[in-house]
């Protein structure tokens, strides 16, 4: 009888507990935030059951930690590595309300926001009238609108929340934080592991920004309420609490408004509290979950039972998180773990080939992307499916007659003179918008309109009706339109963005998995000289030596030449995570050409390899950036200045070539 199959080992299966083990962090210090909040809003008026976990003030902190924990959830359904490579945010906008997991977050924050509200009303005290039904003296209960609008504040919240969400994209695992986090440290909070204190630490800059977001609902809340939900949550309230309350038959609304400045500033200590929660609890979590791939001090797959196999299985994962995470391991291993390196070196008897030979093509593949991708935006291939599309229209039979293509204004005879000219120059703008008119007009007709023109404008104003004229007052107009800050989130085309969706790919860009690949292939390089009982490696440096010098040029060429988009005001030709890439990979490039140029002859590596390597690791000079502010003139000056400037401009976009962008 044949045996079992025996299972590949699998990197999900060693990922997978290191990932419960952050979420139990991240857990523990939202714990600790609810407790803070509920001491916070406990009455105090005994200092003994106030503080103790064990009463009212530990249920708060529970309820209050519910609300926070249901954020964690939907973080883990929908986290993802690399920048969102959209290329603007109306485009973002766009996706994100056709995504059904953007109606599934509002629904969370929502639930979360619901369940906070009778947290916080419960907490106060009755001065602060914030019970839902008043009695007064000699008179009927009745709906008290205090809590209602409080309620509606905190939907408010919840909304602002959603949206935030997404415009800084807080379900992106950065996983250079990790590597920054090392550099921000605290001596007052150094008993504490490294992510504690980088939450920590950022923990002041959320408290500031929850407070300034507390203020933004409360201004837009004051007005979706009375202009829209007052009479909708009053009758609802009306709704579910009359059958336990002997409130009034009549739905009319109350003639005072609800709101003072006592319920303003209860409504920003809500609102700032349940931010602070949703918003530490993120901070948690993206910190905690971008941990380095290491169980103390060693990397995750040394427990593995087949530490190499599990691995490799990680890199070829098509999930980019899991491939990431491999990946960053890898480079650890690859840096620091010399164990590990020469089980990597000597595993040569796998059935897909070498632990090596997976691992070299992994990270070759990735790197030879990021060549491709470079190419393909130099030279696009030909839209061969437009065409064919095109003609597959072309060739559907006609089901209704033919477009008529007699003139617009459907003139019974044909006619010469002014009135025929001016007719065909619109039936002309009508059909063709984008060419001149007046060149279509009869002789007559032209020399008409210059007669006509002559007389009733002058040469001024001629020169600033012209084309040229109008277009570059439309392009001023489009630039100032473009540095309003919400018109341009909508529609700005973002240098960096752009760049980085034509280096590493589209919809995500994760630099530090190009980087890590970079790092990988270059330590396990170096260290083979010493470490590599077989030699298999020295024979792939010649093409790691290549390729890199390879990539490193064709990207840095096109950061050079790549345009700035006209709809970008700033200018600003950064791109950090394009940067990121290249500084390592001429920091890899420049550890194999140290190591490996004494024996540039056995490796068969030229001279001139060598010279486009060496050439390769020189950072191009950074040239100063041109600014040339356009004073408005008047229109009537305009044309005087408007040939020499033109000339001017043509004269100097001709000696340089960054005046290729302006134009």
């Amino acid at each position: 009888m044949a045996g079992a199959p025996v299972r590949r080992a699998s990197y999900k299966d060693t990922l997978q507990p290191a990932l419960h083990r952050r979420f139990s962090s991240t857990a523990i210090l939202l714990l600790a935030v609810s407790y803070v909040e509920a001491l916070l809003l406990a009455d105090w008026s005994s200092y003994f059951w106030a503080w103790l976990p064990f009463g009212l003030t530990g249920f708060r902190a529970l309820l209050i930690f519910a609300c926070g924990l249901s954020i964690l959830i939907l973080r883990i359904a929908h986290y993802h590595v690399g920048l969102k490579t959209t290329e603007s945010g109306l485009q973002t906008l766009g996706s994100s309300l056709l995504n059904l997991s953007t109606y599934e977050t509002g629904f969370w924050y929502g639930i979360s926001s619901l369940l906070f509200c009778p947290i916080f009303l419960f907490s106060m005290s009755e001065s602060a009238n914030l019970s839902w039904v008043t009695h007064s003296s000699g008179d009927r209960p009745r709906l008290n609108e205090r809590p209602l609008f409080l309620a509606c504040y905190l939907g408010v919240c919840a909304l602002l929340q959603t949206i935030n969400h997404y415009r800084v994209d807080i379900d992106r695992l950065d996983f250079g934080v990790s590597r920054r986090s090392s550099i921000a440290q605290s001596k007052g909070l150094s008993f504490l592991p490294l992510p504690f204190q980088t939450v920590l630490l950022k923990l002041p800059t959320v408290l500031g920004q929850c407070a300034r977001q507390a203020l933004s609902a409360a201004l837009v809340c004051l007005i979706l309420y009375y202009a829209v939900f007052r009479s909708f949550a009053w009758s609802w309230a009306l709704l579910f609490l009359r059958p336990f309350n002997e409130l009034p038959k009549t739905a009319a609304l109350p003639s005072f408004f609800p709101t003072d400045l006592f319920l303003l500033v209860r409504c920003l200590y809500a609102g700032t509290l349940m931010n602070f929660v949703w918003s530490s609890g993120n901070t948690a979590f993206s910190v905690f979950m971008v941990k380095e791939p290491l169980k103390h001090g060693i990397p995750l797959t040394s427990e593995a039972k087949d530490p190499n196999g599990s691995l490799v299985n990680g890199l070829k994962s098509k999930k980019l998180s899991i491939q990431s995470f491999a990946l960053w391991e890898l480079s650890l291993i690859a840096q620091y773990s010399e164990a590990r390196r020469q089980a990597i070196y000597c595993d040569i008897d796998r059935k897909d080939g070498s632990t090596w030979s997976q691992i070299y093509n992994t990270c070759m593949d990735l790197l030879k992307q990021i060549e491709n991708r470079v190419d393909e935006y130099r030279n696009p291939p030909p839209a061969v499916a437009a065409a064919q599309s095109a003609q597959l229209i072309q060739q559907k039979h006609r089901v209704s007659a033919p477009l008529r293509r007699d003139a617009v204004l459907n003139p019974t005879e044909q006619s010469t003179g002014l009135l025929s000219g001016v007719e065909r120059a619109l039936d002309h703008i009508a059909r063709a918008p984008g060419a001149t008119p007046v060149s279509d007009l009869s002789p007559f007709a032209k020399k008409t309109w210059r007669g006509t023109k002559d007389r009733i404008l002058s040469k001024e104003q001629q020169e600033a009706l012209s084309p040229e004229h109008l277009r570059s007052e439309i392009e001023n107009w489009t630039t100032t339109l473009m540095k309003i800050g919400f018109i341009s989130s909508l529609f700005c085309h973002d240098y960096r963005t752009r760049l980085a969706a034509v280096v590493m790919g589209k919809p995500h860009a994760e630099a530090e998995l190009y980087i890590h690949a970079a790092q990988a292939l270059c330590h396990l390089a170096v260290h083979s000289l010493a470490e590599d009982q077989f030699g298999n490696v020295h024979r792939d440096v010649p093409t790691i030596i290549r390729t890199l010098t390879s990539v490193i040029q064709k990207v840095e060429d096109l950061k050079q030449t790549f345009p700035v988009h006209w709809t970008d005001p700033s200018g600003c030709r950064d791109s950090p995570e394009v940067d990121q890439v290249l500084d390592a990979l001429r920091s890899g490039l420049e550890q194999i050409i140290a190591k490996f140029e004494p024996f540039r002859h056995d490796l068969h590596l030229s001279l001139g390899d060598m010279r486009m390597a060496k050439e390769a690791l020189v950072k191009p000079k950074q040239e100063e950036p041109i600014v040339e502010k356009k004073e408005a003139m008047p229109k009537s000056r305009a044309v005087e200045a408007k040939k020499p400037q033109l000339s001017r401009m043509q004269h100097r976009g001709s000696r340089r070539p960054e005046m290729e962008q302006v134009r």
